[in-house]
């Protein structure tokens, strides 16, 4: 077995942007948001949800099943990074500098 490494983990992020203009639209936006939720993100920012994952091939199967939950209209976006590229993340609240890890990422992994 591969050595985990900040290199080999992985990161998902998925952003979207849906329309809401009608009580279909809410639906469909809603709908989305919950199964991305269920798959086991985490919402960074408002439209924007992040997933931890220990490999490259498990973070493209939970891709593929994001992808077979979009929705009719909108967009949205998958982004994947390593650990070492999210641990390099600068993240602010106003100018103030936050340290360490964006709020709720404590990863626990059991092998």
């Amino acid at each position: 077995m591969e050595r985990l490494n900040e290199y080999r983990i992985m990161w998902i992020f998925v952003f979207f942007d849906l329309p809401t203009d009608t009580a279909l639209e809410r639906k469909a936006h809603t709908q989305f948001r919950k199964d991305v939720l269920k798959q086991g993100f985490t919402r960074f920012q408002f439209s924007i949800y992040t997933r931890h994952c220990p490999s490259r091939e498990l973070a493209d199967m939970h891709i593929a099943r994001v992808k077979k939950t979009l929705p009719e209209l909108g967009k949205v976006g998958i982004l994947t990074i390593t650990d070492k590229q999210f641990s390099m993340m600068e993240l602010f609240y106003g100018k103030k500098k936050q340290k360490g890890a964006p709020e709720g990422f404590v990863q626990l992994e059991l092998f």
